[in-house]
C-alpha cells in the first residue's frame, strides 16, 4: 500500500482541526477534499485557511503565488454532507469529527462503503481505542490513528496509532506519509490517551488536587510550573486554553479506560467547572476571568510552597512516562519526543528523570505514597528497577 503525493486526501470534519490537517495536506502538494454535515462549515473553513495564507503571505513565509496554489489544491465541500461520494477516489481519508466513539464507529463505515478503492481510513481521535473505532468496517485492517495537534499547520507532533488488528503496512506507510508532510511522527500503542494524553493527565490531575488541599491557589501553582520547571503555560491557564469540558472528558476517558486507575482519576472540581458552564477562554470564564474588566490574580511566590508544588507535579508527570515505557505504550525516545513536540514540554521526562536521578524521583513518590496512603502515587516499577540497578534511559 502506497500514499505519495499523487493519493488524494479526504479530510471530513471542517472544524479547526479538520481545517487544519486539510491545510497540511494540501501544503505537501495532495489533492484534498473537505466537507463537514454542519451548514456552513466548509464556508467557513474556506475562509480560514484564506486568513491562514494572508498571514504568511504577509509574514514572508511564502509567495503569492505559493498561497494562490495551496488554496486550489483543497475542494471544500459547500453543501453539508448527505452522503459521501466526494471521497471515491481517495487515497487517505482522516475523519477529524467530534470525540464520540458511535459516530466515529459509523462514519468510518459509511466511508468504506462509499469509496471505489481501498483507502487508508484514519481517525484523528485524542483518546478513543482506535480497536473499537475500526471493529465497525468490513475491511478494519486498514484502519489507523493519526493524532494531530491543535493547530495542525504549527505543532509538529502527529501520534500514529496503529491496532492489533491493523495492517502494518498501513503504519509504516502511514508513518512514513507524516514524515513527508514535514510532521515529527510518534509511533504509539492503542492505549488510552496513547502518549501525550496519557502522560500529561498528572500536569491537570495533580495541579487540581494541590488547589483542592488549598495548597496554593492557581495563579501560584501556574507560577511555579513556569518558573521553576520552566514550562510555557501554568495548569490551568493550559486548561483554560484547551477548554475545562475538552479536558475534562479526555481525562474521563483515560480513567474509565485504564478500568479506573487512581493514578487518572477526575477532578471533583473540574466537574463542577464544566457543570457550570466555566469553559475557559471560549466562554470568558474558567480558572480565570477572561472578562474585560478582569483583574489578574497575583501569585504568592513563596519558594518552598513553589518548590512543594513543582516536586510533586513533576514527580508524578516522570512516574507517569515510566510507567509508558515499562507498559509499552511506546519507546522511551518517542515519548520524549512526544512530550516535547506535542506540548511544548520543556525537555523529555525520561531525560529529566535522567538529570535529577531516578534515586531523587522514587524518594518523592513514596513520601506521597506513605503521607496520603493512596494508589494514586504508588511509583513505577521500573522506577524501582532503575534505582536498583542504578540504570539511565537512553544509556
Amino acid at each position: 500500500m502506497e500514499l505519495d503525493r499523487e493519493s488524494r486526501v479526504g479530510v471530513i470534519g471542517a472544524g479547526a482541526m479538520g481545517t487544519g490537517i486539510a491545510q497540511v495536506a494540501a501544503a505537501a502538494g495532495h489533492r484534498v477534499v473537505l466537507g463537514d454535515a454542519a451548514e456552513g462549515a466548509a464556508q467557513r473553513a474556506q475562509a480560514k485557511v484564506a486568513r491562514n495564507m494572508e498571514r504568511d503571505v504577509h509574514k514572508g513565509r511564502m509567495s503569492r503565488d505559493a498561497a494562490d496554489e495551496l488554496m486550489s489544491r483543497i475542494e471544500f465541500q459547500w453543501e453539508p454532507l448527505r452522503g459521501l461520494g466526494a471521497y471515491r477516489d481517495c487515497g487517505l481519508v482522516i475523519e477529524a469529527v467530534v470525540e464520540d466513539l458511535a459516530v466515529k464507529r459509523s462514519l468510518l463505515k459509511s466511508v468504506e462503503e462509499a469509496v471505489e478503492r481501498e483507502p487508508v481510513l484514519a481517525t484523528n481521535t485524542s483518546s478513543l481505542a482506535i480497536a473499537a473505532i475500526a471493529s465497525a468496517c468490513e475491511a478494519p485492517h486498514r484502519v489507523i490513528g493519526l493524532h494531530f495537534f491543535n493547530p495542525a499547520p504549527v505543532m509538529p507532533l502527529v501520534e500514529v496509532v496503529p491496532w492489533i488488528g491493523g495492517d502494518p503496512v498501513v503504519a509504516s506507510a502511514s508513518f512514513a506519509l507524516m514524515s513527508r508532510w514535514g510532521k515529527t511522527p510518534a509511533l504509539a500503542t492503542d492505549t488510552p490517551g496513547f502518549i501525550v494524553n496519557r502522560v500529561a493527565r498528572p500536569v491537570y490531575g495533580e495541579a487540581l488536587r494541590l488547589l483542592d488541599e488549598g495548597v496554593a491557589d492557581c495563579a501560584t501553582i501556574d507560577w511555579a510550573m513556569k518558573e521553576l520547571g520552566g514550562f510555557r503555560m501554568g495548569p490551568f491557564e493550559l486548561m483554560d486554553f484547551i477548554g475545562n469540558d475538552v479536558n475534562f472528558a479526555v481525562t474521563t476517558t483515560v480513567y474509565h479506560g485504564m478500568f479506573n486507575d487512581p493514578r487518572y482519576k477526575p477532578s471533583l472540581t473540574q466537574q463542577r467547572m464544566v457543570d457550570a458552564g466555566f469553559l475557559g477562554r471560549k466562554t470568558g470564564r474558567g480558572y480565570y476571568d477572561y472578562g474585560p474588566d478582569a483583574a489578574t490574580p497575583q501569585p504568592t511566590k513563596d519558594p518552598n510552597t513553589g518548590l512543594l508544588i513543582f516536586e510533586r507535579v513533576l514527580a508524578m508527570l516522570i512516574n507517569e512516562a515510566v510507567d509508558a515505557v515499562l507498559m509499552r505504550v511506546a519507546s522511551p525516545e518517542a515519548i520524549d519526543l512526544a512530550m516535547t513536540k506535542g506540548v511544548n514540554y520543556p525537555k523529555g521526562l525520561l531525560a529529566w528523570a535522567n538529570e535529577l536521578g531516578p534515586a531523587r524521583v522514587l524518594g518523592w513518590l513514596e513520601r506521597l505514597q506513605a503521607e496520603y496512603g493512596e494508589d494514586r502515587y504508588r511509583p513505577s516499577p521500573l522506577l524501582r528497577r532503575m534505582v536498583r540497578d542504578d540504570r539511565r534511559f537512553f544509556q
